[in-house]
Order: structure tokens, then sequence, then C-alpha cells
């Protein structure tokens, strides 16, 4: 700290001075190791004073006064094999070193050690203490020779391949692990390949014995040899022990049911396309290397994508089931192609395939195709002409160069065009005359190849003859002309269609038009005024009993008149037209004045009124006939009651088109 003297006023009145504090340590601080595992290593049989580690603590106090002066221990070892203090560790440097012999990886791989750090220069009264781990590996190092599990090892198998296994000691991938395996010598082998080989499926303690060639039960049914293995590097100094370990091998070869196979395979046969069905190309057959087992073979199609071969299921002959043809799309570069199986009847059966290779020999079977198939060209001459080919499906003999020629029928091909070589696949069509009308042509041309015999084939080619502008380009007007139509013809279509254009749009309007009408119409009528569903007709009254049985004949039209000339006045029928003078009914006038329309309508009714003829005839009603009676009786039994015993006041109740009833028979005494 700085002081400072100074007077009432402020006024220096002493020098300044510095004060110091010494801060004294306290021991409040433990030892704190820099890792809490640390990890070491030590070769197995190390001799004691054998450095392994060093593990490091700091502690925060004043290194220079016992608090800060750190002091180490081992604590505990895990396991306590073969000693409990098989490590020392330097109490002042934190160095672990070996302190015991008899360290085996074989017995004890790792060791886990525990140290503690305490500082007060390690007293355990007063100071503070922390541990850490310290993990010790054992590390291999070659002290142990491989040894077979048995000494003699009898396998029977298909005499391919033998497991042999070895007991290691040595840590994988140490110095001792990897070995040296060799067949030593035969003693009792015929078999023409003397030597094996090895392979490692899992591990260097185990390996797969290989015979460098398949062994065949037929030659060879016994083999015996021995193996021996020793490891790549030297024993450690001072193993008194052999390096290297030996066994015998007797290997027992098994007969199996081997598959038939097919001694050339695969096999290639030359002919010409186009043989008969039923024709005889080869004998495809397989061989059963099973000498000792009394077996058939049968044969059978695996695949033959055409179906056009048959195989004779006993000998293996193979014939022709329909027609081959080389340009199919089955023909690979010429070359048709079928697999058959050939089993046997062993236990399991077994089976082989068998590839058989067809070479087709082209003939001349295919007539020429002219090409292209349509073209165009313009109505004058030596404006453009139409480059032609052909196509053939046949090869070379069978094609080229082809002949091109018009033919003589009908004349006006050759008077109209002409034809011109260019090479021998290659012509040009032309107009001969100088103007052909615009329209499509079928022009026949006759394309002959150069086979043997040579083939030929009439083709048409569609040729759309139509006016080209300056550059010989066919124009868009005469492309249209050439397909058919001509100009009258393409004006008449767009007449039509601006017509019916004309006719829909027309609908159209006369459809909203009369819709809007129809609208204003319902705006117009109240709906209260509208009585259309408050007008009820009743016209259904029903018949009685004896109504039923009536006298058709007096409905019926009378032939004559004098029947009703002489009845009684005031009686006639009511199908009748009455016999009178009819009344004279007033003249409308043609210029009728506004004012006169009342008194003509009240004239014309007054005549009507007074017009006895005038429809219906039935108005005045006169029944002739009622019947004879009704089973029913007479109605006039029905009286009404007058008691007042019936209670009529429900019908107050039924609504207002009952109200008339209810105030009739609901009214009580009053009424």
């Amino acid at each position: 700290l700085r002081a400072h003297a100074v007077d009432m006023n402020g006024n220096k009145v002493e020098n300044p001075i510095d004060l110091y504090i010494y801060v004294i340590d306290m021991n409040d601080n433990r030892p704190e190791f820099i890792n809490q595992v640390y990890n070491g290593s030590v070769d197995e049989g190390s001799k004691p004073g054998t450095y392994v580690m060093t593990v490091t603590a700091n502690d925060a106090d004043d290194g220079t006064t016992a608090n800060g002066m750190v002091r180490y221990r081992i604590v505990t070892q895990t396991p306590q094999s073969p000693s409990q203090n098989m490590f020392t560790i330097n109490s002042e440097t934190g160095d672990i070193v070996t302190v015991a012999a008899g360290l085996d990886r074989e017995k004890v791989q790792q060791y886990i050690v525990i140290v503690q750090a305490t500082d007060m220069e390690g007293n355990l009264n007063y100071g503070l203490s922390n541990t850490a781990t310290a993990i010790i590996t054992v590390t291999d190092v070659n002290d142990n020779p491989p040894e077979f599990t048995t000494s003699t090892v009898s396998e029977p198998s298909e005499c391919w391949a033998l497991w042999l296994h070895i007991t290691l000691s040595p840590e994988p991938n140490g110095a001792g692990w990897q070995q040296n395996w060799e067949g030593m010598r035969f003693p009792t082998t015929t078999c023409a390949h003397s030597h094996f080989s090895f392979s490692q499926p899992k591990g260097p303690r185990e390996k797969i014995l290989h015979f460098a060639a398949a062994v065949d039960y037929e030659m060879n049914r016994a083999f015996m040899l021995t193996v021996m293995v020793s490891n790549q590097a030297p024993l450690a100094s001072g193993i008194q022990m052999s390096f290297q370990s030996t066994a015998g091998v007797t290997i027992s070869v098994t007969d199996v049911n081997e598959a038939p196979y097919f001694p050339t395979n695969h096999k290639l046969i030359r002919l010409e396309e186009g043989v008969p069905t039923g024709t005889v190309l080869t004998t495809f057959s397989a061989v059963d290397p099973d000498r000792f087992m009394q077996q058939a073979v049968r044969y059978s199609k695996l695949s033959d994508p055409a179906n056009w071969l048959n195989i004779n299921a006993t000998n293996g002959q193979i014939t022709t089931a329909a027609v081959l043809d080389r340009e199919s799309d089955y023909i690979k570069n010429n070359v048709y192609e079928a697999t058959f199986l050939a089993a046997d009847n062993g236990i399991p059966p077994a089976s082989g395939t068998g590839t058989l290779q067809i070479y087709l020999i082209d003939i001349n079977d295919n007539a020429p195709e002219l090409l292209p198939k349509e073209a165009q060209i313009c109505e004058k001459p030596n404006l453009n002409v139409i480059n032609i080919t052909a196509a053939d499906a046949d090869i070379d003999p069978n094609v080229g160069p082809f002949v091109f020629e018009l033919p003589s029928v009908p004349s006006a091909v050759r008077k109209n065009w002409t034809i011109t070589r260019l090479n021998g696949d290659y012509a040009q069509l032309s107009l001969r005359i100088m103007y052909l009308e615009a329209g499509v042509y079928d022009v026949p041309i006759i394309v002959t190849d150069s086979g043997n015999p040579p083939l030929y084939n009439t083709s048409v080619i569609k040729v759309k003859v139509c006016p080209c502008d300056e550059n010989g380009d066919c124009t868009t007007i005469g492309a249209v002309a050439a397909a058919g139509l001509g100009t009258g013809a393409i004006i008449a279509i767009l007449i039509c269609i601006i017509i019916l254009l004309t006719m829909v749009l027309l609908f159209v309007v006369w459809m909203k038009r009369r819709e809007k009408e129809r609208h204003t119409k319902q705006l117009l009528i109240d709906p209260e005024d509208d009585v259309r569903d408050n007008i009820l007709k009743y016209d259904e009254e029903g018949g009685g009993e004896e109504d039923q049985d009536y006298d058709l004949s007096q409905l019926q039209q009378p032939e004559t008149m004098d029947h009703v000339l002489n009845k009684t006045p005031g009686v006639r029928r009511v199908d009748e037209r009455p016999i009178g003078a009819e009344p004279q009914y007033p003249i409308r006038p043609v210029i009728p004045h506004p004012g006169d329309i009342g008194d003509f309508i009240n004239e014309g009714l007054r005549a009507a009124d007074n017009d006895p003829t005038a429809p219906p005839y039935d108005s005045l009603l006169v029944f002739d006939y009622e019947g004879s009676g009704s089973t029913a009786g007479s109605v006039s039994s029905l009286n009404s009651s007058s008691s007042g015993d019936q209670d009529y006041d429900y019908l107050n109740d039924w609504g207002p088109r009952f109200k008339k009833l209810a105030d009739m028979y609901g009214g009580g005494e009053e009424d």
C-alpha cells in the first residue's frame, strides 16, 4: 500500500511511504493429478527395476513450504498375482518400476494400480491427499511355440479341404503370433499334384488345408501327409523349448454323386436357315463321371427362346421343331443359343447344363422393301426429286445392288414418272411431264435384290404433288390441296363453320332473352293474387248401389227426330238440342265506339240466357227414371237427436274449416 500525510488544507507534510503486507501460505489445496487414468506397459518376464510409467500431481500451495511438497505411494494392486507387490513408485518423482519377477502375459495380462499423492511431505495426519489409477498392460514376447491340438487327424471328405487347429499362446498380432505352415512329406500319395496350400478363415489359430487341384475318387481314394507349423519370430532368449510342431494328417476320399457334364460346352454348329421341321442337327450328349455307379442320364430343354428345337431324352439327339429364321429377333449376330439339362438318377440327383450355339447361314428369303413410304414433290419438274432406297432383312450377298424400275401397268405411271439410278443402293424418282395436278398419287416401284435367285417386290410410295415456292418448298395452301381438298372446298368448309358459330350465338342470345322475360313476368304478379294454388277442383262424386243399374238405351242418340217433335212440351232428353226459334244475337259494329262495348256485352248476355238451344244441353236436368228402390232403405230413419247428450265442443279444436259445424252443434242451450 502507499500512504500519504497531508494537513487540514490538503498540503503535503511528509513524503509518501510504501507499506508491504505479506500473505502467509496455508495448506488449503489438495494435490491434483494431471490425469485421472494413466496407461503404461511392460514386457512379460521383465527383470525387477524395469521402468513402467510416471504419474504426476501438482499442488497449488507454496512449493517452498511443506504445504506444496507432494509425495507418492501405491495404495492397492489388482490382481495380487503372482505377488501383491509387483510394482513400486518413487515417492518424489512418481516413477513406477517393477519390484518383483514373474510377469507372465499368459496368466495376467493387465494390472490396475491405485496411486496416492499427499502434501505436507507425505504426512498422512496433516497433509491433504488425492488418488489416480494406473493401468499397466503386460505385453507379449515369443516364449511359447505353436502346438497342434491333436497329432493325427483323419477326415473323410470330398478331398478338397481340411481344417487344421493349433494352440497359440502369444498375443494376437504379436511377435510370436505369425506362423509358417508347410507340408513336409506325402508317403502314400499317388496324386499328380503333390502339393497343398493353406488359407486362414478365422485367425492364425486355424488353417484350411486345400488341395491344389480337385481330387477324384475314381483316381485317388486316400492321402497321408505331415504338416509342420513354426513361429516366424524366434523364441525369446532363455526359452528351452522346440520352436515348431508337427502333425500327421490322414485324408480319406469318399465317393459322391457328381453331376454329368458336356465335354464340349459351348458346342457350335453351322447350317443354313430355313431347314425343314424334323431335321436332325446334332447329338448333344453328356458324360457321367461316376464310373462306379450304375446311373442313367436324361436330357431336357432348359432354355429355348423361340421353341425351335427338340432333344431326345435318352440319347441327346437334337432335331428342329420349327423353321429356323436368321432374321428372327431371337438371333444375335447370326447365332441362336439354347441350353440343355443333363440329369442322372443318383442319390441325391445331380445335373449339369450345356449350351448349343447354332450359326445360321443366310439365304435369300426376304424381298427388298422400298424406302421411304411417303414423299412430296413439286407439281413442276426440275425443282426437286425424291431419293429412294431399299431395305433388305438379308445380309450380303443377298442384298444390294438393287434394281429400281417402274411397272408397265398402269401406263400412266411411266407416262408421269421416271426413275434415275444413282448407285447400287439409291435412285431418284421425278416427274416426266411438265406439270402434274396437285394431289396424292400412289406410285408403284419394282425393287429387285442381287440374291441367288434374286427376289423382287412391288412397293407403293405415296407422293404428294403440291405447288412450291421459289425455293422449291411446298406451300401451306399447296400442302392442303395436295391432301385432296381444293380452294372451293376449303372456302365452303370455312363458311359452314361461320354459319354454325352464328347459329349457336343466336340460340344463346334467345335463351338469355327468354329467361329475362320470364323473370320480368314473375315480378309483375303479386304472390297474394296468384290463385293457381288456391283453386281446388272436385269432380268425383262416387256411385250408389241401385244407381249402377240403369238402362243405357235412354242415353243413346235417337236415329230420328219424330219422337222429339211428338214429345210433351217441357220434357226432353238432356243430350238433345231443343227445337225452337233461335234468338237473334246483336251484330258487333265494324268500328265500335268505346262507350258501346258495355251495351254490346249486356245484349249478348241476355240473348244467351233466353236461348234454350245454347249449350250445354244438360242445364235443365230431367230424370225420367230413378230406379226401383235401394236395398239400403229410406234415410228417413236417421233422425237428429235432440236429447242434448252429445257433446260437440271438440269441433272447435278442428280448425277454421269446421267452425260452421261448431257454431251449429257446439253452441249449447243458448243456441
